[in-house]
């Protein structure tokens, strides 16, 4: 028998807690700062209510119908029509190489929470921290111990079930997750000149979006409200699977959605404030958390307990979508090979302890080798697989199989989106759904090639 969630809030933390990782906490804050501050806020909020809410729906639809992970799920809805396991196949592969690199950085978030705790930043300048990370990134041993860490977290979570695992975890993680949210949110707006930041964070500044370009700020806002949910590779959908009918599915996607939205709007309010308070530009790429953000807790008083809490906080969020997807990759080795729970999970993280390598060793042994040219890195090779291949082609295909009859089809989905109590999904979407949501996605598609190879700004 299929395993289902005890609560709907269970249903929703889960979800939340899978859309809800880095991309959130620390790209969204950089790329804001980079992209004009308040209109991208804006945007990205536009972004999400007309394209990620109705993808999310139709992952949740597919995988409830279904009942069963991505690997077997079209096999379940349309038999008859094998080329559409091609889009399962793709789905594990995906959550896959998003393991193999996210339980590595992972790792990092641990390694800096015990670092800010045991006060190895103390005394250091900016230098001296940049220092300390490129030190980490030349010690393989350190990083691999951390990710095994990581995976064995997960291994143990998810072998002890559904309910008992996962379900009770996971419910944990998000309630100390928001808590410490609240906690350094209000820490950061009470430094002396947040308010600049929060200005420039929530106030559209429109002389600094005409130098950026228009065209640019909003391209930047669908990627990130699209990749933040982490749609496309079946990792919506798996919850889907494991929910009842009793509720109708565009309420549940619209909660995920603001769950996902209010942390990733909150970790700004952690991060800009307290750069601008510090002098510090707020756009600087992803070497803001691990370079930059030392330094200012290392001037604020109490730092040392602040930056604690903040890699806390930023382990926890890395650590519910690693949690979220694992199971996704469990329960696709389920299907595929009628393992049992546990057995699955055991394969699955030994499986992971070796795929991580690559990773581990790209910014070292194998530092040789750079895919996109100096300064890449393996990583960069496993993030451009998923978030720029099998992300937006998963979600392209998502939105075929739901909305056309070569799939699943509209009616199916429409029947199944709208079972249960809550708002319903409008059937007037259809043509929307059908036609603009998959060209949108598509031009997100070719336009990430495009500048992933330095074609297009």
């Amino acid at each position: 028998m299929r395993e289902k969630l005890a609560s709907r809030l269970g249903f929703i933390f889960l979800s939340a807690g899978c859309a809800i990782g880095l991309g959130n906490v620390w790209r969204f804050p950089y790329v804001a700062g980079k992209s004009g501050g308040g209109l991208f806020v804006l945007a990205y909020l536009a972004s999400l209510a007309l394209l990620g809410i109705p993808v999310l729906v139709m992952e949740f639809a597919a995988g409830r119908a279904a009942g069963r992970s991505i690997a077997k799920m079209h096999e379940a809805l349309v038999p008859e029509k094998k080329a559409w396991r091609l889009h399962g196949v793709g789905g594990f592969i995906g959550c896959l190489v998003l393991m193999m690199f996210y339980t590595v950085v992972t790792g990092w978030m641990l390694i800096y929470f015990c670092r800010m705790a045991a006060g190895s930043f103390a005394g250091l300048d900016a230098s001296g921290v940049g220092g300390a990370f490129g030190a980490m990134l030349g010690e393989p041993l350190t990083m691999h111990a951390a990710a095994v860490a990581v995976i064995a977290t997960a291994v143990i979570v998810c072998a002890a079930g559904l309910q008992r695992g996962l379900e009770r975890v996971t419910k944990i993680l998000m309630v100390c997750l928001l808590a410490l949210i609240f906690v350094l949110a209000v820490r950061s707006l009470m430094l002396p000149g947040a308010g600049k930041g929060v200005a420039f964070y929530l106030v559209p500044d429109f002389a600094a979006v005409r130098e950026i370009g228009v065209v640019r700020v909003v391209v930047e806002a669908m990627n990130q409200s699209f990749f933040s949910l982490s749609l496309g590779i079946g990792s919506m959908a798996i919850f889907g699977s494991y929910i009842g009918r009793r509720h109708a599915l565009l309420g549940e996607a619209v909660n995920v959605a603001v769950l996902d939205t209010g942390v990733a709007i909150a970790a700004g309010l952690i991060i800009i404030p307290a750069c601008f308070a510090f002098g510090i530009e707020p756009g600087q790429g992803p070497g803001l958390v691990f370079v930059t953000l030392p330094n200012v807790f290392n001037s604020m008083p109490l730092g040392r307990l602040w930056g604690s809490l903040f890699f806390l906080f930023m382990s926890f969020a890395a650590l519910t979508t690693v949690l979220a997807v694992f199971e996704n990759v469990v329960a696709c080795v389920m299907d595929y090979t009628g393992f049992s729970r546990r057995r699955a999970c055991c394969v699955c993280g030994v499986a992971l302890v070796i795929l991580s390598l690559p990773c581990v060793l790209g910014f070292n042994v194998w530092s040789a080798f750079t895919p996109f040219g100096e300064g890449s890195c393996v990583l960069d090779l496993e993030d451009f697989i998923v978030s720029d291949i099998l992300l937006p082609l998963g979600a392209l295909a998502f939105a075929i199989f739901c909305c056309h009859r070569y799939g699943w089809g509209w009616e199916k989905f429409l029947a199944e989106a709208n079972a249960g109590e809550g708002r319903r999904f409008p059937s007037w979407l259809r043509l929307y759904c059908a036609y603009v949501v998959p060209l949108v996605v598509f031009a997100i598609f070719v336009l990430g090639l495009l500048r992933r190879f330095h074609i297009v700004q």
